[in-house]
């Protein structure tokens, strides 16, 4: 089975993470869950994540080397520093070395309105999508990535489909190598 790997960052779609995890694996997809540090207060509210998946990655474990990867949700910390190429613990140096090798890359960001206008984020974003990374709106579940409003994030988390990251990944993954 083809190695997925699912990072998850500290935004309340983080919630998710269990149904993304199962999904794939229905899928077809062997799946491991890298989390950041502030993504543990969402995945602590669904328990069950850990016990569904290949595994938590942890410090001491080798380094993964993912057929495709999933960043859901991605933050407007982790963005940055994933488009700075700033690889300061395991799940940025998983994102980065995956940009880096050109394996298929579906995010989601969940960024409010005012973070989303800060200056440095459209750039990242652009520079981001131009290494291959497809951005998909975590409300529609389209291609696009858009600001999600103040306040939505329960909502948006609740009307959330993995199934659309999934067949953005499959026609990414049908698509020649980078």
């Amino acid at each position: 089975m083809p190695l997925l790997a699912v990072v998850v960052c500290g935004a309340p779609l983080a919630v998710r993470a269990y149904d993304l995890v199962e999904q794939a694996r229905r899928a077809r997809w062997e799946v491991s869950l890298v989390s950041t540090d502030s993504a543990a207060p969402w995945l602590k509210a669904n328990s069950d994540v850990s016990a569904h998946v290949t595994g938590f990655q942890m410090p001491q474990q080798p380094r993964l080397r993912p057929d495709a990867l999933v960043v859901c949700p991605l933050t407007f910390n982790s963005g940055n520093k994933w488009a700075l190429g700033i690889a300061d613990n395991r799940p940025m140096s998983l994102l980065c070395e995956a940009l880096g090798s050109g394996v298929p890359i579906v995010a989601v960001p969940m960024v409010n309105a005012s973070l989303w206008k800060h200056p440095a984020w459209e750039e990242h974003v652009m520079l981001l999508e131009a290494g291959g990374v497809v951005m998909l709106d975590p409300a529609t579940g389209q291609r696009g990535a858009k600001p999600v409003q103040d306040g939505t994030g329960e909502e948006i988390s609740r009307g959330f489909d993995p199934a659309n990251v999934l067949a953005v990944l499959a026609d990414e993954v049908a698509q020649p190598p980078r």
